[in-house]
């Protein structure tokens, strides 16, 4: 008698079997050649087969209940109506039961983030934002709730795109009357000459990332409509001299280019009724050898101060392409020696 090729029954102890009541959002948890299964397949290392309206989870029981939290929590996203996008699976996988999603959940938007175990979500005009690790939801927990915040790490970590996120929610909601984005005005290693146009043309091509993090979170009209009424500035670190920044939500991006007197200077522009971000990458300093950056003398000098927080990103963070985390620990890897 011939041994059956076919793979024997899984063992029950081993199997968790999920039914879902919906043909077609079970299809959109699935995804296109249940390509979501398969990521959850490989991050979590277990098997998952398609019987009807049922899935059936096979592995370990540590992984196997962390699978069926994830599917039972994409699934609840969906029937509240919301997307299923890779970034939303990502975070699921990331951040585990924390990030289990909520469809009971709401309230206001600051008072939304109190506590360890809260739901974080970033509403905006053109999209609902979550963080996708636990770092970036302590660094937008800490955005909310200190009037000075520091996010630093490395490049893709959404450290800019994040806070820029909360100001353009704050913006909206009332508690701030303006945005204001700034950087310095410093090439990445190479020498760009004198660029044509006005001072907008000049300073465009250094501020072009906060544009694209903007253009993200609002309609273009109303954006453009905003800018030309300065209730929200895109401008360079040496515009900010002199000024007093009241009821306005601040971001300086990339800091590590910053001097130290630069920074002594933006730091004390905060007014009243202001919250002011400060991000860098302390690997990606572009400063002439031997000028010391902001950065470093910031966080050195006010690490200690009450209502300032510092959050750090690692490359366990980056949220770009899988690639991009590779590359910088290659890096970091080398830097160690």
């Amino acid at each position: 008698m011939a041994t059956s090729a076919l793979t024997p029954p899984a063992d029950p102890v081993n199997e968790s079997l999920l039914e879902f009541p919906d043909n077609f959002l079970l299809i959109d948890l699935c995804g296109e050649y249940d390509r979501n299964l398969t990521t959850i397949e490989d991050k979590l290392g277990v098997q998952i087969l398609r019987r009807g309206n049922q899935l059936a989870v096979i592995g370990e029981d540590g992984p196997r209940h962390d699978a069926t939290q994830v599917l039972q929590s994409l699934y609840s996203r969906l029937e509240a109506g919301r997307t299923l996008e890779p970034g939303d699976l990502d975070r699921e996988l990331r951040m585990g039961p924390d990030a289990m999603f909520d469809p009971s959940a709401d309230g206001d938007q600051i008072e939304m983030f109190k506590g360890e175990t809260a739901r974080v979500e970033i509403k905006t005009r053109k999209k609902l934002i979550e963080p996708r690790t636990d770092a970036q939801k302590a660094y937008v927990q800490s955005l909310f709730t200190n009037e000075l915040a520091f996010g630093i790490g490395p490049a893709g970590t959404g450290k800019t795109y994040l806070a820029v996120a909360v100001g353009v929610n704050m913006l909206i909601g009332g508690h701030v009357d303006k945005i204001i984005l700034s950087r310095p005005a410093v090439e990445a290693g190479e020498k760009l000459g004198y660029l044509p146009g006005d001072m907008k043309d000049k300073v465009d091509p250094y501020m072009q990332p906060l544009y694209d993090a903007l253009n993200d979170f609002l309609p273009g009209k109303q954006a453009a409509k905003m800018m030309e009424e300065k209730i929200i500035e895109i401008a360079p670190l040496a515009f900010m001299r002199g000024r007093t920044l009241s009821n306005a939500f601040v971001v300086l991006d990339e800091a590590q280019n910053a001097t130290t007197m630069q920074m002594k200077m933006f730091l004390t522009r905060l007014g009243e009724g202001s919250r002011m971000v400060i991000t860098g990458d302390r690997t990606q300093i572009d400063l002439p050898r031997g000028v010391s950056s902001g950065l470093w003398d910031a966080e050195r000098l006010l690490k200690d101060i009450p209502k300032i927080s510092f959050n750090y990103f690692s490359s366990k963070d980056v949220v770009r392409h899988p690639l991009v985390a590779a590359i910088i620990e290659a890096y970091e890897k080398d830097e160690a020696g």
